[in-house]
């Protein structure tokens, strides 16, 4: 089985605190995009039947819903997709229309995530979303209505105090419109944002620790009541509404990244596209690798990452390569707890991820 990530890099507008690959364009070159991803996949895709299928972004439901199932057809037919597949398709609350919501589920999609980001039009209009939160209530009871029983939505937390975000209000939202999966992301500050710039001269405030610790464990406290489990440090589900794409990346599974931007992994070597559309499109055009880069692991990399990804997951490691030492630490400061032969990462565990993976990689003489 293969897992197959499609990156489709444009956006209408670039949202405050964006970092990410994208190509704002007022009209979506969707024909152009479509031709250039199924020559790479011609070649970048295996025949294993696909597993998961997952349309990420940038603005994924801003291509034409023809086209759209036209490179679904294309893929697929390069790759079956395996009996109970997850096809899923990130989408803003603007595009979702019944004629929309209807055409993907038509198309094979059966998983839709939400960028919902806030419930709060003051802390939307912050962001440079388009939507409002009434837009978000009406592309959920459409996507309900066209026969989609897997919704995940997203949300941001700990955004600067100025707004006067109630965050409490958000997870209340949220949790109303019974989603079967939750994904939440802390705000962070990237250069090159207008969020950057806008702390840069004063107008904005970077996210505050304890702000952004208090609502973390207000989240898990909050959505643990309404039936869901944090399975991930930024994710939480229903039982049986796991995200299977995102769990592969998790778990060190191979996975092969198509469009600009994407990462491909094959267990030991990674490599990804050119970040910039337009060269991607280039590129292909000329009949050369779209690839930029290529980077083999070493093992103590391929260590390090499968440390990281353990501890991120309600999974864990395994007890046998931590220090007892290290153990007692993390279990006296109620970061972690033992389950059996592995060591799980609790909400405050989670809060300081990136330093339980720096003592746990430290040399000896360090921990």
């Amino acid at each position: 089985m293969s897992h197959v990530y499609v990156h489709v890099p444009f956006c209408a507008r670039r949202c405050s605190y964006c970092d990410f690959a994208i190509a704002v364009r007022r009209s979506v070159p969707s024909a152009e995009y479509l031709e250039a991803v199924t020559r790479e996949a011609e070649t970048a895709v295996g025949r294993e039947p696909i597993a998961t299928l997952y349309f990420g972004g940038g603005t994924p439901s801003l291509l034409d819903t023809g086209a759209f199932a036209d490179l679904i057809r294309r893929l697929t037919a390069l790759a079956p997709l395996a009996p109970g597949a997850e096809v899923t398709i990130e989408a803003n609350p603007e595009d979702v229309t019944a004629a929309s919501a209807r055409a993907w589920r038509a198309a094979g999609v059966n998983r839709v995530s939400l960028g919902a980001q806030s419930f709060d039009d003051r802390v939307l209009r912050w962001m440079h979303r388009i939507h409002d939160a009434e837009r978000t209530r009406d592309a959920v009871r459409a996507l309900r209505d066209a026969g989609f029983d897997d919704l995940s939505l997203d949300l941001i937390f700990a955004v600067p105090p100025e707004l006067g975000r109630d965050f409490s209000a958000d997870l209340d939202a949220a949790v109303a419109l019974s989603p079967d999966h939750l994904s939440l992301y802390g705000l962070t500050v990237e250069e090159r944002t207008p969020l950057a710039r806008w702390i840069s001269r004063g107008e904005s405030h970077p996210p505050d620790d304890d702000r952004y610790a208090a609502e973390y464990l207000e989240a898990h406290r909050r959505l643990a009541a309404a039936g869901y489990r944090f399975y991930e440090v930024s994710n939480a589900a229903r039982d049986g509404r796991r995200s299977r794409h995102n769990s592969a990346y998790w778990t060190g599974a191979s996975y092969a990244g198509l469009g600009p931007a994407a990462h491909s992994f094959d267990g030991a070597t990674r490599r990804w596209n050119h970040r910039e559309w337009e060269r991607y499109r280039r590129a292909i055009v000329a009949g050369e690798s779209p690839v930029e880069s290529v980077e083999a692991l070493t093992g103590e990399q391929a260590a390090l990452e499968r440390a990281y990804l353990d501890l991120r997951t309600d999974r864990g490691i395994s007890r046998s390569i931590l220090p007892a030492v290290q153990l007692s630490t993390w279990l006296a400061q109620d970061w972690v707890e033992a389950r059996g032969d592995r060591v799980v990462c609790r909400p405050e565990g989670w809060l300081r991820l990136d330093a339980l993976v720096s003592a746990l990689t430290a040399p000896p003489a360090a921990r």
